[in-house]
């Protein structure tokens, strides 16, 4: 999906200063791509109230998050099965998963689960919004 009518719609490849903290706030979709260039994307990621991201695993592709609001635990580890790094995160918190790491995020917060994700290189089509994390399944992923 793609939505140009509105201020949360791809910049990239071009130029871009933006105001995450509130473009965070103001998507409510599960994956909105905000920034796609030739060699970074940047994603904004709303997690519902007990969701999660899914166990998932990039092997090829490194990546940050930030949360922005709400509160999180972070599961990652060298297999599907032994995720056995564990964190609480919250408001400013910082994750760095490396290429070939599976892992999860889930909102263990009493609101939405607000952050953003840098991916290098980019790992969705430019423009990609997925409103809910059924629709990003069914795209597969």
């Amino acid at each position: 999906m793609y939505r140009d009518n509105d201020r949360l719609h791809d910049r990239g490849p071009d130029p871009a200063v933006l105001n995450i903290d509130e473009l965070s706030y103001a998507n409510n979709d599960y994956r909105n791509a905000l920034w796609t260039g030739d060699h970074l994307q940047m994603t904004l990621m709303t997690i519902p109230v007990g969701g999660d991201i899914g166990t998932e695993i990039h092997p090829d592709t490194d990546q940050f998050f930030r949360v922005e609001g709400g509160l999180g635990l972070v599961q990652m580890g060298s297999a599907r099965d032994r995720m056995n790094r564990e964190h609480r995160v919250n408001r400013h918190d910082a994750i760095f998963v490396p290429a070939g790491t599976w892992h999860n995020i889930l909102n263990i917060g009493r609101v939405p689960l607000r952050l953003y994700s840098i991916y290098a290189p980019p790992h969705h089509p430019r423009g990609t919004v997925h409103p809910t994390k059924a629709d990003a399944q069914h795209e597969g992923d």
